[in-house]
């Protein structure tokens, strides 16, 4: 059985960090990728970051480029969103996911098939 459970949501100032951890057993992250999804209220899905758990790459979408680093250890089958300099728009539920895809790309984070419950992830003064 596949599960994925995220953690280190919580209520951070504007410009303040957060990192959101997502650890998955049931299978192993050798041949998946793996990300990032968020939604806030009012607003569709949005695909965050991905990574490939075989070489590495890393993928942003653009809202959280320069901001946003996503990581991975593949012996703890654990991947990790550090996010800096949060802003109010980064509000949302955040949702790890994973699939395996092809091409690894932002675009085909859709196509994850397990999806974790959730953490949330609110930037307010």
């Amino acid at each position: 059985q596949v599960q994925l459970v995220e953690s280190g949501g919580g209520l951070v100032q504007p410009g303040g960090s957060l990192r959101l951890s997502c650890a998955a057993s049931g299978f192993t992250l050798d041949y998946y990728a793996i990300g990032w999804f968020r939604q806030a209220p009012g607003k569709e899905r949005e695909g965050v970051s991905c990574i490939s758990s075989s070489d590495g790459s890393t993928y942003y979408a653009d809202s959280v480029k320069g901001r946003f680093t996503i990581s991975r250890d593949n012996a703890k089958n654990t991947v990790y969103l550090q996010m800096n300099s949060l802003k109010p728009e980064d509000t949302a539920v955040y949702y790890c996911a994973t699939g395996v895809v092809w091409p690894i790309t932002i675009a085909t984070m859709q196509w994850y098939d397990y999806w974790g419950q959730g953490t949330q992830v609110t930037v307010s003064s």
